[in-house]
């Protein structure tokens, strides 16, 4: 039974989405969060993903006060994510109410770093972003490639304890194409243990049903659902998917 979690993506505090991760392809959906973050709760999910979208550009967390206006007037379990660089960063992110965080960029360029901090805050309160374009992590805001390949990379990490990974596969990301189901498949048969949030280019409820057919543990949505393109109640009421 698949997890579900809508996703906010935040640029100059409004709801957004981009296009294959590209700035200049930004859409806005709603100028406040808060009021998105509440229709969820509604809904009666209990779980959000956040992305600070300028956090991500700037290299340290941005959109802070949409962060706790979300956790303040909602009882939603956030996880946040987007210019976490620092362990300031991080407990900036829970002071303000997030309960996990997604830590992408400085796994590669400061694995030493990461692993003191998946020490010092526990593998669940940590979530491993996993941004892949070509097979290859993209760190940054998807602004550079490394030269780390996505399954090594996860071993690296699941070996010391990580338990959840947020992947998206940047070049279906904000398309409306589908998922990479192969791609999520392939993790999976190597790593059954791992907590794999799958993220990037859901275009409907048969998307959500093929992931949880393949036995992806969650997905992620955001453009499909401000689009109109997948119907929650029906998704729920016929598939018996699971909100939190």
């Amino acid at each position: 039974m698949i997890e579900l979690i809508p996703a906010i993506d935040l640029i100059d505090g409004k709801c957004v989405r981009l296009t294959k991760g590209d700035y200049n392809q930004k859409k806005i959906y709603n100028e406040n969060p808060v009021e998105i973050a509440k229709g969820f709760e509604e809904m009666g999910f209990k779980r959000l993903h956040v992305v600070d979208l300028d956090g991500a550009r700037s290299k340290h967390i941005v959109n802070v006060d949409v962060l706790k206006a979300i956790t303040t007037e909602t009882n939603l379990v956030v996880d946040f994510g987007g210019g976490i660089k620092s362990e300031e960063d991080i407990e900036k992110a829970f002071a303000n109410g997030a309960s996990m965080v997604t830590i992408g960029s400085i796994a590669v360029t400061q694995p030493e770093l990461f692993l003191k901090w998946l020490d010092q805050y526990g593998a669940e309160k940590l979530i491993l972003g996993a941004d892949v374009k070509n097979g290859m992590i993209s760190i940054n805001g998807w602004k550079e490639d490394s030269a780390e390949q996505l399954l090594p990379f996860l071993k690296r990490y699941i070996d010391h304890g990580v338990k959840n990974v947020l992947c998206t596969e940047i070049s279906k990301d904000g398309t409306l194409q589908g998922p990479a189901l192969q791609l999520y498949q392939e993790i999976m048969a190597a790593y059954p243990q791992l907590h794999l949030i799958a993220s990037g280019g859901v275009s409907s409820n048969e998307d959500i049903i093929a992931l949880d057919q393949a036995g992806i543990p969650a997905v992620v949505f955001g453009k499909a659902f401000y689009e109109g393109k997948i119907n929650i109640p029906e998704l729920l009421t016929t598939n018996k998917t699971q909100i939190d």
